[in-house]
């Protein structure tokens, strides 16, 4: 099942960016936006704290619990 995923990144490696672009939609520099499973989130995750470097990001998405 796939769920919305949000990303925001800052100051990231160019194939960071890259990689993200081919599972996301970038609306704005920096921001990915799409409807991905938890599989490849979770991949994509670890893939940006990997190379991360001085760079920034979040990432949002639905999860069970209260907020």
């Amino acid at each position: 099942m796939s769920n919305l995923v949000v990303i925001s990144t800052t100051a990231v490696p160019d194939y960071v960016r890259g990689s993200l672009s081919r599972w996301l939609t970038e609306p704005a520099p920096g921001l990915y936006v799409g409807s991905i499973s938890a599989r490849v989130r979770d991949e994509l995750w670890n893939q940006v704290a990997d190379a991360i470097g001085d760079g920034a990001a979040v990432c949002v998405h639905p999860t069970d619990n209260e907020q």
